[in-house]
């Protein structure tokens, strides 16, 4: 089945009769009746959460609702249109979204024709502050692992971690980590040193393939941190990293190698 079909099997395991039918009636009617559809959901749709443990074009629907879900079937509906119609009408949606719409067609991006086509959606995502907006493109979103830039995508991990955000619900973090992005994070934290301030403990995951002697020095000030997540966050990096020079640290830091024994980075997940 195509992720239309797949959308509306998971739709009907989950919606009320009433709410079948006018799905049902909308979905079939003209372009415009879609449309009128996608902005209406949430006056017909309830915002149940979805109950599936079915995953569709990597999209866990765990933290979906009800009314999101159809807004995305709508969405996935219009892939029968002329190319040249679809590509306007979808234009045209994200051009007049309030907050809400805005979000459902970003967490949609990857039911959409062709995806890659909405890339410059999915950035602007990214510089938006407006924070329902942000959070639907970088947490548990497949699209940004599947089709960013590694300038996007470090733009994205970095706005995270500089707002204090949670990057382990971001798809893909540990599979796309970089050295650039290795370097913006020591960077990042010597200029908030400098002002008094920390990352997120759960940001020094990503150095750890790329540890070097000018990165290492910020694992050394994390040991001498007066706070444990910091302490933690410096034994996890040595604990994982090839860095031989690391190794030998962890050693130093005997209390911490045994306290991280049974932590991983998910230990310090806020």
């Amino acid at each position: 089945m195509n992720a239309k079909d797949n959308l509306f099997e998971i739709i009907k395991a989950n919606a009320s009769q009433k709410e079948l039918n006018w799905i049902e009636t909308k979905a079939s009617g003209s372009l415009q009746s879609l449309q009128t559809a996608f902005v209406a959901t949430p006056r017909f749709i309830s915002k149940t959460p979805i109950n599936t443990f079915e995953t569709l074009n990597g999209v866990d629907f765990k933290t979906w609702t009800l009314d999101k879900l159809v807004r995305a079937y709508f969405l996935a509906s219009l892939s029968d249109l002329h190319k040249e119609v679809y590509t306007k009408t979808l234009h045209t949606l994200f051009e007049t979204a309030e907050n809400n719409e805005a979000v459902a067609l970003i967490s949609s991006l990857v039911f959409l024709e062709n995806p890659e086509t909405w890339l410059l959606r999915a950035t602007d995502a990214v510089r938006t502050n407006i924070g329902v907006v942000f959070d639907a493109i970088a947490f548990k979103n497949p699209y940004p692992q599947e089709y960013f830039s590694e300038l996007a995508w470090n733009q994205l991990v970095l706005k995270c971690i500089f707002n204090d955000k949670p990057i382990q619900r971001i798809l893909g973090l540990d599979e796309r980590a970089n050295k650039e992005l290795a370097t913006s994070i020591s960077n990042l934290a010597h200029e908030r040193w400098a002002a008094g301030r920390s990352i997120p403990p759960q940001a020094w995951r990503l150095v750890v393939k790329y540890l070097d002697e000018t990165i290492f020095e910020d694992i050394k000030r994390l040991f001498d941190s007066e706070s444990q997540n910091d302490q933690i966050a410096a034994a996890l990096v040595c604990k994982y990293s090839e860095f031989e020079t690391a190794k030998s640290k962890l050693e130093i830091h005997a209390d911490l190698k045994d306290k991280t024994k049974n932590l991983t980075w998910s230990s310090l997940e806020c």
